[in-house]
C-alpha cells in the first residue's frame, strides 16, 4: 500500500476560516494517520498468508502413525572357519623360532594344496619361558607359535583338519560356521520384507481400530539387516599320529544362521 499527500486546490474543501498552510498540515496528518492505522492489518494478513502453508504441512506431519516392524530368516551355513597352528617349545630362541617356521611352511603348503579360501596369518610368537625357584627369574627355555586361518567346504573341514595335524599341526583353536555370500544376501531381503510386513500389519490394526484410513507412506526407513556373527565352536586337538589315516574323519556339523531386519515406517492417516 502506497500513501501519497496530495495539495488540493479546490473551493470548498477546506474552512475558508482556516489558512491554506495549516490546513494542508492538517490534511498530510490525517492521511498518514490513516496509513499508519492500516499497517498492522496489511501485516496481520501478509503474515497469515504465509503462515497458511507452514500450518497445514505442521498439521499433515501431525497426522502420521510411526511403526516398526521385525523379520528374521535361517539360513544353512556351509563354510567353516578354522583357526590353528604349530607351538613348538626348545632352548633356544633360534631353535624355536626355526622349528616353528619349517612346521608352519609344511602346514601352509598342505592347505594351498586344498585349495583353502581365505588363507591368512593370523599370529607369530616368540616368547621367554620362565623359572622362579628360590625367587629368582631365570631364563629356561622359549616357547613359539604361528597360527592361520582360512575357510573350506564344511563337508571338507574333518578330514583337513586331521590332514593339517598330521603336516604338524599342534593347535586347533576354534572353528565357526557361516553361510555363503549369496545365501545371506537372499535371507538378508527376505527378513526385510518379512519386517514391511509386519509393519504394516500393525499400522492396519491400529488405524482400523480407531476408524481411520491409510492415506500414503510417508518415510521408509531400514534400521538394519547386518549378517549375523558365525558360529563358533571350540576345538582341541592333541598330537595324533600317522594311524589317523586309517580312522574316520573328525565328525564337524554346521547350523543355521539366522539374519534379523527391522522397518521403520510413517504413515499419513
Amino acid at each position: 500500500m502506497i500513501c501519497r499527500t496530495q495539495r488540493t486546490e479546490k473551493h470548498g474543501i477546506m474552512p475558508k476560516s482556516q489558512p491554506w498552510g495549516r490546513s494542508r498540515r492538517g490534511l498530510q496528518a490525517w492521511i498518514v494517520t490513516g496509513c499508519l492505522a492500516a499497517m498492522p492489518v496489511l501485516a496481520a494478513i501478509t503474515s497469515l498468508s504465509i503462515a497458511t502453508p507452514a500450518l497445514a504441512q505442521q498439521e499433515q506431519l501431525m497426522r502420521t502413525l510411526t511403526v516398526r516392524g521385525e523379520g528374521k530368516a535361517s539360513v544353512a551355513t556351509t563354510l567353516t572357519e578354522v583357526r590353528l597352528g604349530v607351538e613348538v617349545q626348545g632352548k633356544t630362541a633360534v631353535e624355536v623360532q626355526q622349528e616353528a617356521a619349517d612346521r608352519s611352511n609344511r602346514v601352509v603348503e598342505f592347505l594351498r594344496s586344498q585349495n583353502v579360501d581365505k588363507l591368512q596369518t593370523t599370529g607369530i610368537y616368540l616368547n621367554p619361558q620362565y623359572d622362579y625357584a628360590n625367587n629368582r627369574q631365570q631364563i629356561i627355555g622359549y616357547g613359539a607359535t604361528n597360527t592361520v586361518s582360512f575357510r573350506i567346504p564344511t563337508d571338507r573341514a574333518g578330514d583337513i583338519l586331521d590332514r593339517a595335524v598330521q603336516q604338524g599341526a599342534t593347535r586347533i583353536e576354534g572353528v565357526s560356521f557361516v553361510a555363503d555370500d549369496a545365501a545371506l544376501e537372499a535371507a538378508r531381503q527376505q527378513a526385510i520384507r518379512q519386517a514391511i510386513q509386519n509393519a504394516q500389519a500393525q499400522s492396519t490394526v491400529v488405524l482400523e481400530s480407531l476408524g481411520l484410513s491409510q492415506q500414503e507412506i510417508v518415510s521408509i526407513q531400514v534400521d538394519g539387516a547386518a549378517p549375523p556373527p558365525p558360529i563358533f565352536a571350540r576345538a582341541a586337538y592333541a598330537d595324533r599320529t600317522e594311524a589317523m589315516a586309517a580312522t574316520p574323519p573328525s565328525p564337524v556339523i554346521g547350523g543355521e544362521q539366522e539374519v534379523q531386519a527391522s522397518v521403520t515406517l510413517q504413515i499419513r492417516y
